[in-house]
């Protein structure tokens, strides 16, 4: 269990990959490489590897993302919790996204199906 308010970013990660092996339904379909880029965190990119029907996390960048998201540490655990609402976050500039913004809309959908409140 995680609690994203107490837990370091590196913890975070690690409980949003057994979240997902868990339930890989919400995923199934969806082959991308998502990297997230905290922006005021030093070495801070993650990827989230999504191919086949298996979620793997990396703690740096391991491939070319399909889709980049570059945010602060507190509006990624407000996104992961539902509390940031990707579209109004990319325009209020709280949100950068680059690659495919399709993915990033896939990925808000996908997550909104898990409870990372626990």
């Amino acid at each position: 269990m995680i609690s994203i308010e107490n837990s370091t970013t590196r913890e975070i990660w690690k409980g949003i990959e057994r979240k997902l092996e868990a339930n890989k339904e919400p995923y199934a379909t969806l082959n991308a490489i998502y990297e997230f880029q905290l922006t005021d965190e030093e070495n801070s990119i993650y990827q989230l590897a999504l191919k086949d029907g298996t979620a793997t996390v990396h703690f740096n960048r391991q491939s070319e993302p399909d889709c980049t998201l570059k945010m602060k540490e507190k509006y990624f655990k407000k996104f992961l919790l539902g509390n940031l609402n990707s579209t109004t976050a990319f325009m209020t500039g709280k949100l950068k996204v680059d690659g495919n913004i399709g993915l990033a809309l896939k990925l808000e959908n996908m997550l909104k199906q898990f409870d990372f409140t626990n």
